[in-house]
């Protein structure tokens, strides 16, 4: 009986560091980090865009900068968590202060995809792809 112990515990532990690395693996290959540069092409009521924006994340923590010949210049702060992405930014709108808020799903750490809400005045999706 002890003889058949020893090889089930055998079995067990190999089957355990078999296992580990793997789960580990997959669990690398679900993280995502969307530090970097991203094209987004954005489709709303008011018009059509490409604006270029850089993210930096650290932790479910987002920075970066937004730029587009539309709405212009803003730095911008947000969140990432369970593949939510969700950045805002202010911005002034033909003397109208605005919040713009993207909010979305990263596909992968190549894309993502969601909506966008110019502070009521528009609303649209978007889809977005690393440079």
């Amino acid at each position: 009986m002890s003889r058949l112990r020893a090889v089930l515990s055998a079995t067990l532990l190999a089957s355990a560091i078999a296992l580990g690395p793997a789960t580990l693996w997959a669990q690398a290959d679900n993280k995502i980090d969307v530090t970097g540069k991203w094209v987004f092409n954005v489709t709303t009521d008011a018009g059509t865009g490409t604006p270029a924006v850089t993210l930096k994340q650290q932790g479910d923590s987002l920075t970066g900068h937004y730029s587009s010949q539309t709405l212009g210049e803003a730095d911008l702060k947000g969140t990432v968590k369970d593949r939510k992405i969700t950045f805002t930014f202010r911005i002034e709108l033909q003397g109208t202060p605005l919040v713009v808020t993207y909010a979305g799903t990263v596909e992968s750490n190549a894309a993502m995809k969601g909506t966008v809400d110019i502070g009521g005045a528009a609303t649209g999706t978007f889809t977005a792809k690393r440079q």
